[in-house]
Parts: structure tokens; sequence; C-alpha cells
């Protein structure tokens, strides 16, 4: 399992666009095939600024959705309400703790 973490930065009078986007296609992401878990932050201090947050059960899968037509439609529709390049970084769980461990 590894974690992909999403940093996109919209046009403020793109922002409502967005979320409702994201409402309309958060469960096909999530349901796709290796993906375990899908989160959507918003920075405290600039609400222009999202980060997407989600768990994958092998990188091949996120490849397989990278690769696929709803990546695709998905892309197409929130790329161009973009004010800066999306940054993505895939990273490895080394240690995590939960409220339930204490």
């Amino acid at each position: 399992m590894f974690i992909r973490i999403v940093k996109m930065e919209f046009k403020t009078h793109k922002v409502q666009q967005f979320l409702d986007n994201f409402e309309t296609v958060k469960e096909k992401i999530r349901t796709f095939p290796g993906c375990l878990h899908l989160e959507l932050y918003r920075d405290k201090q600039h609400q222009h600024i999202f980060f997407t947050y989600s768990k994958w059960k092998e990188e091949s899968d996120l490849e397989n959705y990278r690769n696929s037509a709803l990546f695709k439609d998905v892309w197409s529709e929130t790329k161009p309400m973009f004010s800066n390049k999306a940054a993505a970084w895939s990273v490895d769980v080394l240690h995590q703790l939960d409220e339930t461990m204490f």
C-alpha cells in the first residue's frame, strides 16, 4: 500500500465548479480498482488550494487509474481550472499512530 498526495491550486472563481465536479466523481474514483481510501482537504489560509489524499493497494493500480477513461475525464474537467500546475507525491507510510492507540 502507498499514499498519493496531490496539491491543486484553483482560480478563485473556479473553486465551486471544482467542488461540484468532485462531488460528482468522488465515488467513481474511490471505487476504482485498487483505490482503498480518498480524502479531499482544503488549505485553511488559502481557500483556493486543495489536496487529495488517496491510498492505493499497488502502484500499478494508480497507474491503471491514471490511464483510464475516468481519469482522462476528471483531469480534462479539472486541469483548466488550475491557477498553477498541480504537484503530486507518492509516499510510503513509515509510521502510523491513531487515536485508538492511546
